[in-house]
Order: structure tokens, then C-alpha cells, then sequence
């Protein structure tokens, strides 16, 4: 009876299911890529009636989708929608939605999905695409060209490399193509004429060369044009006039004739070198709600046609004449800041409604505080010997400093009392936030700091804000800048993802060029603070935060990229004089009997001092320890006595490793947990604090291919890390060690190795926060667990014993054989460097051996030459292990073999990213391996051949000692690097100019 129960509950679900059973199927792998876990597959996915099951749901309070969508023929149903947005999602692009023959929209926006876009979503009649907001890297498939039914493809804030494919301008129908914010590279394809439907086109913050092209005059349909920071340069070609329907411009060139263009709503042409005065016609167009001209070299007056112009822009011109009275009585969001007006308005007209004239008025014209004109009047109530500003935030006190407070929304801030005013320019682009525009932000999330205070509030800036004091006393005065991300999340969502660039000027100096919190910081919740040595002589100081188009302008919402500080605090470095009328008061006596108990409790407290230190209870700790404890770790942290215990006092025999950092113990902990317990050298040259927040910051990286970092211990100068112990010890222990230490790897495990190592070096170079350059893959550095998966050690330790943060390494240390040609001979190190290693590891992977056999200083045996010989005679399968036999895929191995040589070539440039070579080692790329080995051989061979002759001198002149030490090390021990595909390297948006008219004539 219970037999037949169930099968009639079965039968009636399937009888009752709608979704093609394939389909299902389909979705189930789809769930398992995504890690999606909601979906509820005993529930029909296309029954609407239906409230169940996970498949429409509306993420409330940030209207965040979770539908599958349905198109029913008959009695049979099939997926045509699927949307997961904002569930931090940290799987991969399914390559499985090409199972769904109907599907039409695709929209995984802000998760945490990493890895490439599959090309096999080529052949699907996909209408929508959204991929913004992920981890998504390596190239845009050409296969996407093929879909012809596109409309909108959105791949914003990702990490997508690589030039634009020529197939992408074959879409008759597509209509918003967004790709800012990512790693993209190259020419805009001449194809791109082609796409003459498109209303909606943005790249800024890419890395693309060349010219502004002229085809963009065949976009007649658009309305939308952002290339800020894109990289290309202007000028703007001319027949961008013809393009009537643009609304929203924002671009790059001399002032391009726009009368045409009467439906445009938003105009930004912000350091575009405009020349002139301001065209009247522009005050005409009455659907324009925006103009930005705001850094470029416009003169004269503003026209009286602008009168009707509300959310006008033009800070950092040389606008002259007279502030126009009905420009300050309508205010209506009006930035008129470094310019040369002549006239000086009273205070009064300055305060009102939302104008902000900070340096407005020419330094020519007379006044006390020439860069505030409004305060020609203004007298100091006081000269100050410090300036404490709680960005942001209320006032507060801070360990006896009373912080001022800095909570006003608006433009500027003429708060006087205390000697300081500020000034925030620029407006939100695309706000989201509600209200919009605001600059005022509050941490929502827990902080890591000892003493958060400062930090719960910042200040954010669209363009740039200007803290302006003028009050102080002369003399030496240290600024300290006190920062912490607060806007970003520290956890692996896509509030995560977000990436802050901007600039930092002390009177009028550059002193950061692309500071990056996260980076400095090592990581979101922690402050850093930035100092910076000034000479006051007049009494006035400028520090002034510069957004130049750098960085995600939508994560984790649009609207909150730009400058952030927390707090501003300016010390002097004397003794400040006492102010008349601060003496103590009072009759003799009283201070007689406070004089006495004061004397009285320093007594007792040293007398109990005294005794405790004689006790021992006072131990000295070392600023070391005293550091490690005003640090949050994301890991645990180990006392030099459980190591001993847990290590029997570090016994030799216990001993696994030796390398450049130090020996490796292992041991056991009391709870059985075994541990690899790696010595540090307390001798680190940046010193303790830097290398306390060198191991935090490893602590914050987590991958499956990554070796785990359980914790560390610092007493005294013992500098200990604690690291998973992996059962099977090297890569190189187990193919090419000792007899007895080999393990048997049979092809699929080699597979899987070398596809672990790719996946671990592409997270640390391209989809972790910080980028980080290893510097010395080899065999010894990749762990074998239990299953055999491989994980990398020793990443992260690159800069413990670096003097500098530099892509041109002080100290070359690596291991010989493994080396990039750039950085052996010249120290020029990127993650190219790295790409290079791991091809010579896959090499070794395929053969079975090691690269290197080292018979003398002149003679070594090489694989990698050995397989260069072996592919011009077309004999690259002898490479293959012979203990393999014929037990091996031959099309796996021949990609391996390629994908060594590939990655080893001298010319950096002509070396995959590691998401790509992933993408190639999984199947998932239909790159033709081949035949770009042949065009990259091609394309370099006569500097190859020069590397090669140059490397081997090199070599030859490295003594027995040296070269035994390069073999031998494991040592990292260089230069942390960003990514080569960093977005800090793009060209600035509106870079600050310091000769400018402005800063050339500014009162000092």
C-alpha cells in the first residue's frame, strides 16, 4: 500500500509538471554552478500560481529580483527568464543555460560570481544579459556576436580583459551595450559602426588606446555616451553634432559644436581642454537639467542665457566678470569654485541656498583670505595650534582631543568658529541613494579597529573636496589623514567588489597619486592614517581629496565612488604657547593639597610597580606584541607555548621544510588538528608594524587553491605563522623527489593539479582585492592535500623583506629555471612574472621532471629548451611522462603543452592571464591555443632569441654559491604589485592641473 501511495504522489507531480523535464535537468546543474540553494525543483518552476519553491521571490528593501519565467506551448513549458540578482552568489557562469533553447534573459547582476563568460551562451536567442557587479574576468567571447536577437548587454564593474571582440559589432538590434569598469583593452572595432541602433553606450574606466573614433557619428539613435577614463583621448569628432538624440554626454575634447543636439539633458565635458568662452546656445536647450564643464580653460562671463540653467558645474575654469546676482538668488545647486571673478560678494550672498563660490574670485582681488572671497571681512577669533575635523561626523573626543564636527550636506561649510570652511564639488552621476547627492556616510557594519570613533563617519566627494584653515599659528605642523573603507564590505558579496581610486593634494602638492584605502588599509574596517610634514608661514592650509574617474562607479549602489576620508588631524611639531587667561586659578592652598595627592598616588604607583616587576607580573613586551594586539586578525592567534607543545619544542624530527623564511615544524594541537608551523626572521626591514599588517592582510585571502593560514604568534622576537599541514606534502616531492616520496599521479590528477595552481594564481592576481604577485611559483611551492588538489604556499609573503612598493624590485629573489627573463635581468616584475612560472610548473606536470638539472655553472639540462627543440621537429607529445604510458588524453596533454610554452615566452606581453589559461586548461574557451603560439612565436621571435642569448650570459655569470641559492630557496621575499590590469593604471578622467590659472596666481 505505502508502495503505491508513493508512486501515485510521483505520478500525479509529474503528470501536474509543466517545465520540460530536459529543462529541468537543465536547471539543476544551472543551481549547482551558481550555488544557488533556494530553488525548490519539488515545485514546478513554471507553475505562477504557485508561491513556493523559491522561484519568485523579491528580495525586500532593495527590490533585488529572484524569478524564473516561463512560456508555456500546450501542455509544455520552457524557461525564457532567468533572474538571481543581488544573492551573493559566489559560484561560476553556468556554460548549462545553453540547455535551454528558449532562454531570452539572463540577469545575475551584483553576486559574487567568478570566472568567464562561457561562449556557448552563443547559440541562445538571449534579448537581455546583465552580468554587472561581479568577479567575472578573462575576454568577451566572440560567440556573443553571434546573438543577433540582443538588446541589452550590461558586463559593468567586473574584471573582463582583453580587446573587444570584432564580432561584438554584428548586433542589428542591440540598444545598451555597458562595459565601464573593467580591464578592457585595444581599439573600439571598426565594426562598431554597425551598432546603429545603440542608445546607451558607456566604457569608462577601461584601458582602451587610440582615438575617440569617428564612427560613433552612425549612433543616431543614441542617447547616452560615457568614456570617461576609458583611456582613449580626443578630440571629439565634429560630427558628434549630428547625433540629435544624445542626452546624457560624457566625454573628452575641444567644445564640439552641439546646437543640434536639443534633446541632450545631461552634458559633461569635464577636462576636455575647452578653450573660449561659454557658448550662449548652451543655456537654450530647455531639457538640459546638468551641465558639468568643470575643469578646462573657459574665460570670459557666464551668459545671460544661462539664466533659465539650474545644476550648473563649472569648477576649476577661468570664468571672469561679475557673478551674476540671479545666479546666487536661484542657487539651485551652483559650483562656481576655482575660477576669477572679479566681484566680492558679502558673506550673506555667499551662504545662500546651495552656491558654493569657494576660491571663486580672483587672487587679484584684495581681501584677507583670498580663497575664500566671502570672508574678506573675517576676522581669526584666535590663532590655532591644531585642527581636528571629524569628517562626517558629530564632535567627539578622542584621548583627550576634542575633534570638530563636519555633518553639513551641503557644498560648502562656512563654519567659522574654529578657523576652517570646507568645500565638496561635483554631483553623483546616476545616483541610486534616497535622497540623492548626499556626502555624508555612516558605517552599517562592524569595524576592526581598537578605536572606531573616528571612523563610524566619512565624507564622500563626486570631484573634489577641499578641507581650507586659515587661522593657525606658524610653524612646523605634521597632517595627519586619517582613512577607513566603510562603503565597502569586507565579505564575499558583491558589496565587496567596489573599487575607490582618488588623489591627495597638501597645499596644492600631489602627495598620493591613485590611493587606494582597501590597499593601504589591508582591507575594508580598518583605518590608516596618511602623514604629511607642512610649513605654515601665513596662516592658511589646503588639503584637498581629487576624484579623476578612477574605480566601480556602482558598487554596492550607484553613487558612492569618489573621495572618502574619516577624519583630518594637524598637530604642530613644537610646543604651542600657552593662550592668556588659561593659568590655573585659584588660592595656593588648593593647589598645595592637589600637588600632594598627586605626589602621593605616583608614589603608591610605583611602589606596587616595583613590586609586580620584581615579581616578574611586568614583563616587558616587545612594541611587536604591543602592535599585534591593536590588530584584528581573521585568524586565531597561537601562544609560543602551544606551538612548543604542540611542535615538542620544535624537535628535529619534526622538522619538514627549509626555506627562505625560515624552517617548518609540524604539530599537533591538543584537539588533534595538525599544523605546518612556519619560523619567521624578525628582521624584516619595513618593521614590525608593516609586517604585522603584511600577515593581516594574508589572513583576509581565502581559496581552495590557496594554502589556509590558521594563525600566528608574536612574543617577544618570535615571529611564527600556522598553516594547514597537507598530507602529501609538494608537487615536487611527489613527481621528481626522492623514490620513496613520489606518488604515482595518473593523467586526470595532473589535470586537476594544473587547473588548481591556474585557478589559485588567477584569484591572487585578478579576483582577490589586493593583487598579488607570488614570485616564485615552482614545484616546492604548490601542496598536495589529501585528495591531491593543489593549493599554493608562500603566497602573500612577497614584501616582508622589501624596501619598496615598486614594480621594479630591489632585490630579485626567485628560483633558477623558473624566472622570467624581465625580472631576473632587470627586475621588472608583474604578474606576467608569475604567468611565466606557472607554465615552466606545467611543463614539469606533463614530463614528470624537473626543469632544471644543474651539472655546472655553464651546463643545465632544460626542459623548456628540450620542448622548444621538440615543437620544431613537431614531436611536443615525447614530452608526455613516459610512466604514463598510453593512459593519458592526448588533446588535454597537447593543450598543457602548449598552454607551458605559451606562458614561457620572453616577450611578457604575449602571455595569457591566468583567467585566461583557465579558461583554455577547463574547455571553456574556444581559443585556438595553436595558433596564437604561432602568432605570438611570430610576433617575437627576433626578441626572443635576443632574451634567450641575454639570459643565458646572465646565468653564465652567476657563481656557483649564487646559483645553488636560487635553487634552493623558497624565499618570496619582494615587491607586493598590482595586477598589470589594474584599474589605477588608466588614464585619469579630469586629472587635477597644479598650473593651472589658479594655482599659478594663488595668494600664498
Amino acid at each position: 500500500y505505502l508502495h503505491d501511495l508513493v508512486s501515485l504522489i510521483l505520478f500525479g507531480f509529474a503528470s501536474s509538471q509543466k517545465l520540460a523535464r530536459d529543462e529541468v535537468d537543465v536547471l539543476r546543474a544551472v543551481a549547482k554552478e551558481l550555488h544557488q540553494d533556494n530553488w525548490d525543483f519539488s515545485v514546478d518552476p513554471c507553475d505562477v500560481s504557485s508561491t513556493v519553491g523559491g522561484w519568485r521571490t523579491l528580495n525586500t528593501g532593495n527590490n533585488f529580483e529572484n524569478i524564473v519565467t516561463c512560456n508555456c506551448f500546450s501542455s509544455v513549458c520552457h524557461v525564457t527568464r532567468i533572474v538571481v540578482e543581488g544573492r551573493d552568489l559566489n559560484g561560476s557562469l553556468p556554460k548549462e543555460f545553453a540547455g535551454l533553447p528558449f532562454l531570452e534573459r539572463i540577469d545575475l547582476s551584483r553576486n559574487f560570481l567568478s570566472g568567464s563568460i562561457p561562449p556557448e551562451w552563443g547559440a541562445l536567442p538571449l534579448v537581455n544579459v546583465s552580468l554587472l557587479g561581479n568577479r567575472i574576468t578573462g575576454p568577451i567571447p566572440k560567440e556573443i556576436g553571434n546573438i543577433t536577437s540582443l538588446v541589452f548587454l550590461a558586463l559593468e564593474f567586473n574584471q573582463i580583459s582583453g580587446k573587444l571582440p570584432p564580432e561584438l559589432g554584428n548586433q542589428p538590434n542591440i540598444r545598451r551595450l555597458l562595459l565601464s569598469s573593467n580591464n578592457l583593452s585595444g581599439d573600439i572595432p571598426s565594426t562598431f559602426s554597425k551598432l546603429t541602433t545603440l542608445t546607451d553606450f558607456r566604457i569608462s574606466d577601461n584601458q582602451f588606446t587610440g582615438t575617440i573614433p569617428d564612427l560613433i557619428q552612425n549612433w543616431t539613435e543614441l542617447e547616452k555616451l560615457v568614456i570617461q577614463a576609458s583611456g582613449l583621448v580626443g578630440p571629439i569628432p565634429s560630427t558628434i553634432g549630428s547625433l540629435t538624440k544624445l542626452t546624457d554626454f560624457g566625454s573628452e575634447s575641444p567644445f564640439p559644436p552641439l546646437q543640434n543636439m536639443i534633446s541632450i539633458k545631461t552634458l559633461i565635458l569635464r577636462n576636455c581642454n575647452l578653450t573660449g568662452e561659454l557658448p550662449p546656445y548652451l543655456g537654450q536647450m530647455n531639457k538640459l537639467t546638468l551641465i558639468d564643464l568643470s575643469f578646462n580653460k573657459l574665460s570670459g562671463p557666464i551668459p545671460v542665457e544661462y539664466r533659465a540653467l539650474s545644476n550648473v558645474i563649472f569648477t576649476s575654469n577661468m570664468l571672469s566678470g561679475e557673478v551674476p546676482t540671479w545666479m546666487v538668488d536661484k542657487g539651485d545647486k551652483i559650483d562656481l569654485t576655482y575660477n576669477d571673478f572679479t566681484n566680492d560678494l558679502r558673506t550673506a550672498e555667499c551662504q545662500k541656498n546651495a552656491v558654493n563660490m569657494f576660491s571663486s574670485t580672483s587672487p587679484l582681488v584684495a581681501n584677507n583670505h583670498s580663497n575664500v572671497s566671502c570672508l574678506s571681512s573675517y576676522k581669526c577669533p584666535k590663532t590655532f595650534y591644531g585642527l581636528h575635523i571629524n569628517c562626517g561626523g558629530a564632535e567627539l573626543t578622542i584621548n583627550g582631543t576634542k575633534y570638530d564636527s563636519d555633518t553639513s550636506n551641503g557644498a560648502i561649510n562656512y563654519d567659522t568658529r574654529y578657523g576652517w570652511i570646507s568645500s565638496n564639488t561635483g554631483c553623483f552621476l546616476d545616483d541610486e541613494r534616497s535622497p540623492k547627492g548626499g556626502t555624508l556616510w555612516e558605517n552599517k557594519s562592524e569595524l576592526t579597529i581598537a578605536d572606531p570613533g573616528l571612523y563610524t563617519h566619512a565624507r564622500l566627494s563626486a570631484i573634489s573636496l577641499t578641507y581650507y584653515a586659515f587661522c593657525l599659528g606658524q610653524g612646523s605642523y605634521t597632517v595627519n589623514l586619517h582613512f577607513a573603507e566603510i562603503v565597502f564590505t569586507g565579505n564575499q558579496t558583491f558589496s565587496s567588489l567596489g573599487r575607490r581610486f582618488f588623489d591627495v593634494y597638501v597645499q596644492g602638492n600631489l602627495v598620493v597619486k591613485d590611493f587606494n584605502i582597501v590597499h593601504e588599509a589591508k582591507g575594508v574596517g580598518r583605518d590608516v592614517v596618511r602623514s604629511f610634514p607642512v610649513m605654515i608661514t601665513d596662516g592658511k592650509l589646503e588639503i584637498r581629496l581629487f576624484w579623476a574617474g578612477k574605480g566601480t562607479q556602482g558598487l554596492p549602489t550607484r553613487g558612492v565612488y569618489g573621495a572618502l576620508i574619516s577624519a583630518v588631524s594637524v598637530a604642530p611639531n613644537f610646543i604651542a604657547p600657552k593662550e592668556a587667561g588659561t593659568g590655573s586659578g585659584g588660592g595656593s592652598s588648593i593647589g598645595t593639597l592637589v600637588g600632594a595627592v598627586v605626589a602621593s598616588t605616583v608614589f603608591l604607583v610605583l611602589l606596587i610597580g616595583g613590586i609586580l616587576w620584581w615579581r616578574g607580573c611586568l614583563r616587558p613586551k616587545s612594541q611587536m606584541e604591543k602592535d599585534f594586539k591593536n590588530l584584528d586578525f581573521q585568524i586565531s592567534s597561537f601562544s609560543l607555548r602551544q606551538i612548543k607543545v604542540a611542535t615538542n619544542n620544535f624537535d628535529p624530527a619534526n622538522k619538514i621544510g627549509e626555506g627562505g623564511f625560515g624552517p617548518v615544524h609540524k604539530g599537533t594541537l591538543t584537539d588533534g588538528t595538525v599544523m605546518a608551523v612556519k619560523q619567521l626572521s624578525s628582521k624584516s626591514r619595513q618593521g614590525n608594524r608593516e609586517f604585522l599588517n603584511e600577515i593581516a592582510m594574508i589572513s583576509a585571502l581565502q581559496h581552495p587553491h590557496l594554502v589556509k593560514l590558521y594563525g600566528c604568534c608574536v612574543e617577544g622576537d618570535q615571529l611564527l605563522l600556522v598553516y594547514e599541514c597537507l598530507e602529501n606534502n609538494s608537487l615536487a616531492r611527489a613527481l621528481f623527489g626522492p623514490q620513496e616520496t613520489q606518488i604515482r599521479l595518473d593523467w586526470p590528477t595532473r589535470q586537476k593539479i594544473c587547473v588548481g595552481i591556474a585557478r589559485g594564481l588567477a584569484y591572487l592576481h585578478e579576483e582577490s582585492r589586493l593583487k598579488i604577485v607570488h614570485r616564485d611559483i615552482k614545484a616546492t611551492n604548490v601542496l598536495l592535500d589529501k585528495e591531491l588538489n593543489a593549493k599554493i604556499s608562500d603566497f602573500g609573503l612577497a614584501k616582508l623583506d622589501e624596501e619598496e612598493n615598486t614594480h621594479i624590485s630591489t632585490r630579485v629573489a626567485g628560483t633558477y629555471g623558473y624566472m622570467a627573463p624581465e625580472y631576473a635581468m632587470k627586475g621588472h616584475l608583474t604578474d606576467k612574472a608569475d604567468v611565466y612560472s606557472f607554465g615552466v610548473v606545467a611543463l614539469e606536470i606533463v614530463h614528470g621532471r624537473s626543469n632544471t638539472i644543474a651539472r655546472s655553472r655553464v651546463e643545465t639540462l632544460n626542459l623548456l629548451d628540450w620542448v622548444h627543440v621538440l615543437r620544431e621537429q613537431n614531436k611536443l607529445m615525447e614530452v608526455v611522462d613516459p610512466r604514463l604510458g598510453t593512459d593519458y588524453n592526448r588533446e588535454e596533454a597537447m593543450t598543457m603543452i602548449l598552454i607551458g610554452i605559451l606562458c614561457t615566452s620572453q616577450v611578457s606581453s604575449e602571455r595569457p592571464s591566468m583567467s585566461t589559461v583557465v579558461s583554455i586548461l577547463e574547455g571553456s574557451s574556444t581559443v585556438n591555443v595553436e595558433k596564437l603560439l604561432e602568432a605570438s612565436f611570430n610576433k617575437g621571435s627576433e626578441k626572443d632569441n635576443e632574451s634567450v642569448r641575454a639570459m643565458k650570459k646572465h646565468y653564465a655569470m652567476i657563481n656557483e654559491e649564487e646559483m645553488n641559492m636560487l635553487d634552493q630557496t623558497i624565499s618570496t621575499d619582494g615587491p607586493f604589485t598590482s595586477s598589470s590590469t589594474s584599474t589605477a593604471n588608466a588614464s585619469d578622467l579630469y586629472p587635477l592641473k597644479p598650473d593651472s590659472a589658479y594655482w599659478n596666481s594663488r595668494a600664498v
